[in-house]
């Protein structure tokens, strides 16, 4: 997760290398004021178009955007799928009973455990598929948080440059204040626009994107654990899984498919 953090600072470093160029203080671009009108305006608009289960959701998925995670990784997911697949070959499905516990993904173990319990393969089908496409939209919900945070964050930019501007016209007799006015206006649309544009609408879009790798990871699960339950050789399973994930990782997931031969 090292590129997220990387870009927030290539962004906002070119803004204030920017402005030092052409001669501005960085200084003048911190503006309390400004700063509590944009992040207000934009929060309370983005909380009252969301419900707050999808708030509070969007607050939490913050850790998936700058925190590494290796869940949904497909290599991992196509190496433990086949070291399961080969227990069950030897041992047979009751075996992978003792394994529930060491798995981490939630989706993986919930449905394990519907094998080891004998749900019917048709049953099993519907409710991981049902699960797969309630998360799928789950997670777009939450990523829209942000691009709809995104879509607020300008126009309020604009709010708090008209107030300043509103500000600015009623001392006009009072030069003194025509300053700290004039600064407000400008910097709470560079506020607006910038907070769009260098935060929320990537992080709505690196959202977009964990979701649909979240999705793969519980599509490659899904044949995976079908073709545990249905009793498939682990390289047909091997063979199936490929076909979702693609050839990466082809090196680290094929020895357990070796030892199941």
């Amino acid at each position: 997760m090292v590129i997220n953090w990387l870009g927030i600072i290539i962004g906002f470093g070119a803004i204030l290398v920017g402005n030092t160029l052409e001669g501005g203080h960085n200084s003048a671009l911190v503006q309390v004021t400004a700063g509590i009108i944009v992040a207000g305006g934009t929060i309370g608009a983005t909380m009252l178009s969301s419900t707050m289960e999808e708030f509070s959701a969007a607050i939490r998925a913050l850790a998936l955007v700058f925190l590494p995670s290796k869940a949904n990784d497909g290599n991992e997911v196509l190496k433990q799928i086949l070291e399961l697949a080969a227990k069950a070959r030897k041992e047979g499905l009751l075996s992978l009973e003792s394994s529930i516990a060491g798995i981490k993904n939630p989706f993986m173990a919930g449905n394990l455990r519907h094998i080891v319990d004998g749900y019917d393969p048709g049953v099993l089908k519907e409710l991981m598929e049902d699960k797969i496409t309630h998360e799928e939209e789950k997670n777009l919900a939450i990523a829209k948080v942000y691009e709809t945070a995104g879509g607020f964050s300008p126009t309020v930019g604009i709010i708090g440059a008209v107030l300043g501007l509103i500000h600015v016209m009623s001392n006009l007799s009072d030069s003194s204040k025509l300053g700290s006015g004039i600064a407000v206006a400008f910097v709470a649309t560079v506020y607006g626009v910038g907070a769009a544009n260098l935060v929320l609408l990537p992080i709505g879009s690196k959202l977009k994107k964990i979701a649909k790798k979240e999705s793969e990871a519980m599509e490659l699960i899904y044949v995976g654990l079908c073709g545990i339950q249905d009793g498939l050789n682990p390289r047909v399973i091997e063979d199936k899984m490929r076909n979702k994930l693609g050839d990466h990782g082809h090196g680290d997931a094929e020895g357990g498919a070796k030892k199941a031969a």
